[in-house]
Formats: structure tokens, C-alpha cells, sequence
């Protein structure tokens, strides 16, 4: 495993700068909202490429946040530098989804036990069969038991991570796509990071967990307004910064 030296070429910090739980939504003014709100003595700690990370506290528990960018590369790239380089343990996902599956709807949480792809990532690890990237066990059990304990919609299930947002299916709607050939293996929804981190995590012997919500519906047609997502969102950031407190040292 090659392990980049400090400042990384895409995170100038150094060790100590992070927790070791870090929340990565996808858009870097997600993270600044993020720490801004919900965060107490947030400090910038990384800003290459506009790509915000903050550290701050939790009700007491010392948790980072920032972007991963969009896409599985980007993700990828981001959080091999942060576990192999910055010492941390935990990546928690927090980003949104589009569901194919009548199990969910708008503004429910999923927590993504598991991660399909259609993305070429995998191979990179040539271990000539098809590898499952799946969330840390005791992430999810303790996220799920949080979410049950508020009382938020939540679905524990398969989801995919898709390298295509724009899908040119000749013929077919990229909705009928994701239903017919995804829905019909009980995949939940569809979004663009989670296997990466999955994979990542696995090859570095570190633990992620993706928690999702559900800003659209891609057979049904439906989508939250802007105003509604960020309270949706809301929702999501706190179930995971208290999975983050939660588990904080184990």
C-alpha cells in the first residue's frame, strides 16, 4: 500500500488536525453547514481545491467533517489520504440518494448495509472475483438502534453506487433502468460514493458506514424542494454525529 506523505496532494494538514470520525457529505458548503450548525470550536483545518474540512466537537466528542467531492474517485482519493495519512478511523457518508424501491420515500433514511456498483473501482484490487463492499457492522447496528430510538424512517438495505448520473440507455429512461434491472434485486436507491468508501475502508482496515436520504424518486417522479431537503438533511447529520459520539474510542 503506498502511503502518501504530509500535507497529501489534496488535504494540507497534518496528523492531530482530524478526529477520528469524520463526516463526509459530498458538496465542501454542506461541510461549512455542517460545522457551522451543528459543530461547537469548528476550526478549518483543510481548504485545497475548495475542499472544506473543520474539526470541532459534539456534544463533547471531538468529530471532523468534510467534502468528499462527487463521484467514486474523488471518494476514493479522499478518504485513503485521510485514513492512511491523518489517523482516521471512521468515515461516515452523509449524502443524498435517489430511491428506486417502493421499501422507501421521500426524506427517509437509508443506511446502506451494503454497496453494488457499476463502477470499474473494484478492479484496481485485482482479486479476480467480485468483491462486496459492504458498511461496518457495528456502525450500522449502532446507527439503526439511534434511528430507532428518535423515531426517523429509516430502512437498513442495499443501495448502488453508480459511476453514471446521466444514464444513455437507448430507448429506456434512466428510471425504468434503475427499476427494472436494480429494483427487482431489492436495491434501495441509487447514489455515487458508498462502494468507493466501502472499499476503501476495507483495503486500509478501517470502518465506514454511508446514511443516506432520499431527496428524490426516480419511478415515481417525485422530489423534495429545497427548503424541505435541508430540513430532511438535518435529520441525517444528527444521526450521524451521534453515531460518531456514540462509538467515539471503540
Amino acid at each position: 500500500m503506498n502511503i502518501p506523505s504530509y500535507p497529501t496532494p489534496h488535504i494540507n494538514a497534518s496528523p492531530g488536525d482530524f478526529a477520528s470520525t469524520v463526516l463526509m457529505p459530498g458538496d465542501p458548503l454542506r461541510a461549512k453547514w455542517i460545522a457551522e450548525n451543528f459543530l461547537t470550536g469548528a476550526a478549518l483545518v483543510n481548504n485545497v481545491r475548495g475542499v472544506q474540512g473543520y474539526t470541532g466537537f459534539f456534544e463533547g466528542t471531538r468529530v471532523s467533517v468534510m467534502a468528499s467531492g462527487m463521484g467514486m474517485p474523488s471518494m476514493g482519493i479522499y478518504a485513503y489520504e485521510l485514513f492512511t495519512t491523518f489517523g482516521v478511523e471512521k468515515i461516515l457518508r452523509v449524502g443524498s440518494a435517489g430511491g428506486y424501491s417502493d421499501r422507501v420515500g421521500l426524506r427517509d433514511l437509508i443506511l446502506a448495509q451494503g454497496a453494488c456498483t457499476d463502477s470499474n473501482f473494484l478492479h484496481q484490487y485485482r482479486l479476480g472475483g467480485a468483491f462486496a463492499p459492504i458498511a461496518d457492522f457495528e456502525l450500522l447496528c449502532a446507527a439503526a438502534a439511534l434511528a430507532a430510538d428518535d423515531g426517523l424512517d429509516c430502512v437498513v438495505g442495499n443501495v448502488l453506487s453508480s459511476d453514471v448520473f446521466y444514464a444513455d440507455e437507448e430507448g429506456l429512461p434512466s428510471c425504468d433502468y434503475h427499476s427494472v434491472k436494480w429494483g427487482k434485486m431489492g436495491v434501495l436507491a441509487v447514489e455515487m460514493e458508498a462502494a468507493a468508501l466501502y472499499a476503501t475502508a476495507a483495503r486500509c482496515g478501517k470502518r465506514a458506514l454511508a446514511i443516506l436520504t432520499v431527496s428524490d424518486h426516480l419511478v415515481t417522479g417525485e422530489a423534495l424542494p429545497a427548503e424541505a431537503r435541508q430540513e430532511s438533511f438535518s435529520d441525517m447529520i444528527t444521526l450521524a454525529l451521534k453515531v460518531a459520539r456514540d462509538t467515539d474510542g471503540k
